[in-house]
């Protein structure tokens, strides 16, 4: 059983630092009807959601735990507390207004000062729910929204949530899609109107505090015809010797010639398994952008997907994924060319040491409608030692002669010679595997924010203590 607890092998304090729940409203482990009903009520959710969640439910009980990846059997769902919030919670827009423990929580993890630097709106998730939220006036104005999920279900954007909720990720997609149209309790709406371009980023951080608890938050944005969006995730946890569960679930509609640039740096601890989903449609002429680092968790299932769905639409992925001791992160992306001359680039990364397993999985589909469409994918991964370990599962599924795809993959070790050069430069060994690391990983480092990219440099410097011998 030790390898399903928190392995503290690292010094995260920034991140595993906790409050008391004494304050906490929750409800009972597990997952039944009631349980449902309970968190429908709380929500005060519309006729058609309350009806939408049990019919969820009645799917996850159908649906059979995926056996093609990682183990999830210490992932028990009746122990699993499914919705949890401040007793005395309510959603701010005045940061002095926050409850203090949770604002010393997100004061550590540097959300006012990430608002401060010029973020177009910031919203912060503590457990279920949403806890603050702003958005800068000048955005406002442009009738850019960015709210919970919630104010816009019994707000005037009512019917789009109806239109566009779990439409991309139906219930029935697989078993956690079905858990998570039951149990989804927070997350953020963000629609930007036709011709709006953001000249600085929209940013949600999800904090989870609650020992053996999941959190089920919903993105859902939508990004009208020529209007461009940077929108950024951030999301931790501190550690505990019993399973936290991530099963949150993103949406992305990007209109013809829109752009949407979508960041994520998950750093959850090593209790954590996440099990998120990720999915995009982009319509004629638009454009979607992955930019993802994938540091923490004891087991991962992340596969961001794009569907390509008009013509001339186009998917960029990059990312770096990290598997220390104790984790089995099985990650990668999925690309439907559904319309012709789309194309898709995957430039990914992936790292593990001290045993840790990284696995990449890809899966191209070019329909045969999607002449003169073009794929590359590229996944290299770095093992650090000779005891973890790395695979590469891609899958190409072309259904037109008339397209170009290419996929190439490069596995290694850190080379004895360039570390004996940087000590000879005066570096300890420690920094100089460290530094080919940040190098190595530096694909999704410079396409990050500044703040970001000292997050993820930092974040591998932690990983990388303790990493010799």
């Amino acid at each position: 059983m030790k390898e399903k607890t928190q392995v503290a092998d690292i010094d995260r304090s920034m991140y595993d630092f906790r409050y008391s729940e004494d304050d906490a409203y929750k409800v009972d482990e597990g997952l039944t009807p009631e349980i449902v009903e309970q968190i429908s009520k709380e929500k005060n959710d519309p006729d058609w959601m309350r009806e939408f969640r049990l019919k969820s439910l009645e799917i996850y009980n159908q649906i059979p735990v995926p056996n093609w990846g990682p183990s999830i059997e210490g992932l028990d769902m009746d122990h699993i507390v499914t919705y949890v919030r401040p007793k005395d919670n309510k959603m701010e827009n005045d940061w002095d207004n926050v409850p203090t423990d949770i604002k010393d929580t997100f004061e550590k993890l540097g959300i006012p000062q990430a608002e401060r630097k010029s973020l177009a709106g910031v919203g912060a998730q503590y457990d279920s729910e949403l806890v603050y939220h702003n958005v800068k006036d000048s955005v406002a104005e442009k009738g850019v929204v960015y709210t919970d999920i919630e104010s816009a279900l019994h707000g005037p954007y009512a019917d789009m949530i109806h239109d566009h909720f779990m439409k991309l990720v139906p219930p029935t997609d697989h078993k956690f899609a079905a858990l998570h149209g039951a149990v989804w309790s927070g997350g953020s709406f963000v629609y930007v109107p036709k011709g709006v371009h953001l000249d600085f980023p929209l940013q949600s951080y999800f904090r989870l505090n609650a020992k053996g608890a999941g959190q089920f938050e919903h993105t859902l944005i939508i990004v009208d015809d020529d209007a461009y969006l940077h929108f950024i995730e951030g999301c931790s946890a501190p550690k505990y010797n019993v399973a936290n569960l991530h099963a949150g679930c993103v949406e992305l509609f990007i209109g013809k010639n829109a752009t949407l640039r979508y960041s994520t740096i998950e750093n959850w601890s090593k209790n954590m398994y996440n099990l998120n989903t990720k999915r995009a449609r982009v319509d004629e002429g638009g454009k979607v952008e992955w930019i993802s680092g994938s540091f923490g968790s004891h087991v991962s299932y992340l596969y961001p997907m794009s569907v390509l769905a008009g013509k001339g639409s186009r998917s960029e992925f990059t990312s770096v994924t990290f598997a220390g001791k104790g984790q089995n992160l099985d990650t990668g992306c999925k690309v439907v060319h559904a319309a012709p001359d789309t194309s898709s680039y995957v430039n990914t990364r992936s790292i593990s040491k001290d045993g840790g397993i990284s696995t990449f999985r890809s899966a191209v589909t070019i329909a045969e409608n999607a002449t003169g469409s073009k794929s590359s994918v590229s996944c290299q991964s770095l093992m650090l030692d000779d005891i973890s370990r790395s695979d590469t599962i891609p899958a190409m599924d072309i259904r037109t002669s008339d397209a170009d795809v290419g996929h190439e993959a490069k596995i290694g070790r850190i080379s004895d010679e360039v570390v004996f050069y940087l000590m000879s430069r005066g570096m300890s060994e420690e920094d100089a595997r460290a530094l080919i690391v940040s190098g190595f990983a530096d694909n999704v480092g410079k396409e990050l924010p500044l703040e970001y990219a000292v997050e993820m440099n930092n974040l591998i410097q932690l990983e990388m203590k303790g990493a010799i011998g």
